[in-house]
């Protein structure tokens, strides 16, 4: 068990827009099996009622308060009720994994919400103002306020810390878990296929350059589909963009799952052609079950995860000729991708939940025993 100076048992208090449908929302859902694993006592808060991911400890959700219409006479009494839950729990620590771009919402959760409490900021993002603040000035007071802030890649902490001339930035990797694979229903896929996981964001996810990329490779005319897995505003620039150049029966799009297991165990490789990430889960997910990765190196993360030619293949951002050779060198040289087929899975083995765990306990008791 993971205790205080006086033998109690810690409590620990992780906050989140949901545990539903978003990366940085399924992280926190794994941290709070970890923490749980190595003998904190986990409460976790939410502000949204979503729920798509297992997690471990007792839930506060805060979404269930929320009625219509949702005005700021509303807000401000939910957010009384989770003041209230915070002081009469009385945390050890809080670990805040929401975006946290406004910065008068963060003063007010700084100075209300979190008065007296001991707070670690998770930035998830290599796009900085996602996770600190639209106001330098709040920035700084953040990273005066917090004991930590943790970043899920070791180039952003970088950043961050030369930035602003601190050493606050601290970084922990996303973890890696078992994912089950179980085949979905209708599942009417019979051909060999590559496969792009993640938000439909045309601009954040650069679908463009993916989509290009695709149509420049041979995997068209060699009939092997990209297969696309996920949802949001980027869906009908998918449909348009593959009439114009001809390969809409080359396009398969699938609605967002919380089990991409099957999806990532049999495709042929995975490919991620983000404009930016922090520490993408989707190349360790896709080596963690034996599937070889086809990335772009953009900031940040992925430079970190693929060993190019070892487990895959890394090549500059925003070059459809590289992105494009990339995909179909994946597809065609069947030296290169057996090989990287065979050193996906220990390839990501120092990410298991194991060893990322007890990255977070050390931290904490760090912090907490101080």
């Amino acid at each position: 068990m993971a205790y205080n100076n006086d033998m109690q048992k810690l409590q620990i208090c992780l906050v989140s827009i949901s545990l539903g449908k978003g990366g940085a929302e399924r992280s926190t859902a794994l941290l709070s099996t970890m923490l749980t694993q190595v003998g904190f006592d986990v409460t976790i808060v939410i502000l949204n009622n979503r729920i798509d991911y297992p997690y471990s400890g007792e839930l506060f959700n805060l979404g269930l308060f929320k009625k219509e219409p949702d005005n700021s006479i509303a807000r401000l009494l939910r957010f009384r009720k989770l003041r209230k839950f915070i002081k009469s729990k009385r945390f050890d620590l809080i670990i805040d994994n929401r975006t946290k771009p406004l910065w008068k919402k963060e003063k007010f959760y700084l100075n209300y919400l979190y008065s007296d409490q001991k707070l670690i900021y998770v930035v998830r993002s290599f796009k900085r103002e996602n996770y600190l603040s639209d106001k330098n000035s709040m920035t700084l007071e953040m990273i005066r306020r917090t004991e930590q802030i943790i970043t899920v890649s070791e180039e952003s902490a970088a950043s961050l810390n030369k930035e602003y001339n601190t050493n606050t930035f601290y970084p922990i990797h996303n973890p890696i878990e078992e994912l089950l694979i179980k085949r979905p229903k209708n599942w009417d896929i019979s051909q060999p296929y590559i496969l792009f996981l993640g938000r439909m964001d045309a601009y954040v996810k650069n679908l463009p350059l993916l989509l290009d990329s695709y149509y420049h490779s041979k995997l068209p005319s060699l009939g092997v589909p990209l297969l696309l897995l996920g949802e949001g505003s980027g869906e009908e620039f998918i449909a348009n963009r593959a009439k114009e150049l001809g390969i809409e029966d080359m396009i398969i799009q699938h609605p967002y799952t919380a089990n991409v297991g099957w999806y990532l165990k049999n495709a042929e490789f995975l490919v991620l052609s983000s404009r930016y990430e922090g520490f993408p889960r989707v190349l360790i997910e896709a080596l963690s079950v034996g599937t070889p990765v086809v990335s772009v190196d953009c900031s940040s993360g992925p430079k970190e995860i693929v060993q190019h030619g070892i487990n895959g293949l890394l090549v500059p951002n925003h070059d459809i000729s590289k992105l494009s050779t990339a995909i179909t060198r994946m597809y065609m040289d069947k030296t290169l991708y057996n090989n990287c087929k065979t050193n996906a899975k220990n390839s990501v083995n120092h990410l298991h939940m194991n060893v990322i765990a007890e990255r977070w306990k050390n931290v904490i008791l760090k912090i907490v025993n101080k």
